[in-house]
């Protein structure tokens, strides 16, 4: 393969990595409603449909690696980017991989926001349940490094006679 044709390679992946990051924000936005409304049918659909995008995205990033394997590059980001200046000496590619680092860092930050609500969520199932269950032993309070800790209640700390 020459200079060229790992240029054209690399344009294809850019772009379909670009599809397949707009579409996982997508999801991952339809996701997050879901969640909010509690729509459990539509979040096992959405959820299903955002891992076939993600198997997508992983997909074109081993066939990156592997193109930068083939120029004798090294698979992470710094062989990546040597390549890149390599086959694209004139930086055509540069705003694409720009945008495609952009969507990446968009979708983990929906991710992320995701898997907040739904941690909050079990928190409020949680605490809901320990109060139908009258379960004030291990009520959640915060610790000294801000973690969650059980305090006992009822405990006495000073008797008087």
């Amino acid at each position: 393969m020459d200079q060229n044709a790992c240029r054209e390679t690399f344009a294809r992946l850019i772009g379909e990595e670009s599809l397949a990051l707009d579409e996982l924000a997508g999801l991952l936005e339809r996701e997050h409603e879901h969640i909010r409304t509690n729509a459990i049918e539509d979040l096992k659909l959405a959820m299903k449909q955002r891992q076939g995008c993600v198997t997508r995205i992983l997909r074109v990033d081993e066939e990156r690696r592997a193109l930068c394997l083939a120029f004798g590059k090294s698979n992470d980001l710094k062989g990546l980017e040597q390549l890149l200046r390599w086959c694209d000496p004139a930086g055509t590619l540069a705003p694409g991989w720009q945008q495609c680092t952009e969507a990446a860092a968009r979708a983990q930050k929906l991710n992320d926001r995701n898997g907040a609500l739904v941690g909050a969520r079990l928190t409020h199932v949680r605490d809901r349940l320990g109060a139908l269950l009258d379960d004030r032993r291990g009520m959640n309070t915060y610790g000294r490094r801000g973690l969650h800790a059980t305090v006992d209640s009822g405990r006495i700390l000073a008797a008087e006679a």
